[in-house]
């Protein structure tokens, strides 16, 4: 097992869905497989416009041939490892690349920073982590719950890991993943409610929206922004109990067995659509909006 990073980018020509699968030709069958049942690191190459870096990481479950191409093959994700960074880490900042590994003996950037796929040091791995999911003024819940209970205070947890278990248990905390999913969210979403269009700051200065996923935890929905709704609690509510949903282009869909669909009506956004975010790989994706509405809608 080792680290590794994986290049990609929304316009890629493979078949990529970073939650779920990574595709690559056979040349880089081995460095994948040497990835099998551990971590790796995407990354947005610089010549994206916008790039956002280093942006998440996952486990490698396993990797089978691509049944569909010739010479391809699938790094199939492990369910419920994907995360999105709290923060994108720049490939380099004031001291230097963040991936020492891609410098030669001179200290200069070397060709193994164009691989698609590369294997990844600890150190380098801690490092792009300890940046990636640094979230040292977290966003608090929807309620606000006034001053905090003495004796208790949530410090940032360090990213050094002495073993695998440790940094296993905490790249798979439920609360990390919680805090770190409804941070990117709600950024995507300006802390703006997607079916109301409301934008309403409780009183601890903090946004009175949820990130909901469109498909849920329970049904190995992914920690990643485009399964991801900011909404307000009547909104998250209808969302999850099927009363409402969204079309493939965003129209909300009420749900016949709406009780007050009028006032369902006055609540929605006038135009009848959810907002979305500005950059496209942030939008909620096809695929999670049908699961729900095949799953959870109730038309």
């Amino acid at each position: 097992m080792g680290f590794g990073v994986f290049i990609h980018s929304s316009d890629s020509i493979y078949d990529h869905s970073p939650a779920e699968r990574y595709q690559f030709p056979r040349q880089y069958l081995g460095r994948v497989e040497a990835c099998i049942g551990d971590w790796i690191v995407y990354y947005e190459p610089r010549k994206v416009a916008e790039t956002r870096g280093y942006f998440a990481i996952a486990r490698v479950e396993r990797v089978v041939p691509d049944p569909t191409a010739d010479g391809m093959y699938l790094a199939l994700i492990e369910p419920g490892s994907y995360l999105d960074f709290a923060s994108p880490v720049p490939f380099s900042d004031a001291d230097g690349v963040i991936e020492r590994g891609v410098l030669n003996e001179d200290g200069r950037i070397s060709g193994r920073a164009q691989a698609a796929v590369r294997p990844l040091s600890s150190d380098d791995f801690n490092r792009i982590i300890a940046l990636g999911l640094n979230d040292s003024e977290p966003l608090l819940p929807r309620i606000d719950d006034g001053a905090s209970v003495a004796g208790f205070h949530e410090e940032q947890a360090p990213f050094v890991f002495e073993q695998t278990r440790e940094r296993a248990d905490f790249l798979s905390s439920r609360i990390v993943r919680d805090r770190i999913f409804r941070r990117v969210v709600l950024r995507a979403y300006d802390e703006r409610c997607a079916i109301s269009g409301l934008k309403l700051i409780n009183g601890g200065g903090r946004a009175e929206v949820a990130a909901a996923h469109i498909r849920p935890e329970e049904a190995n929905g992914p920690d990643i922004v485009s399964n991801g709704l900011a909404l307000s609690g009547t909104a998250h509510w209808m969302f999850d109990r099927g009363l409402i949903s969204l079309s493939d282009d965003l129209d909300i869909l009420i749900s016949r067995q709406t009780n007050d669909p009028d006032g369902v009506r006055a609540f929605i956004n006038k135009d009848g659509h959810a907002i979305a975010p500005q950059r496209l790989i942030e939008r909620p994706h096809l695929h999670f909006l049908r699961w729900h509405r095949e799953h959870c809608f109730k038309p």
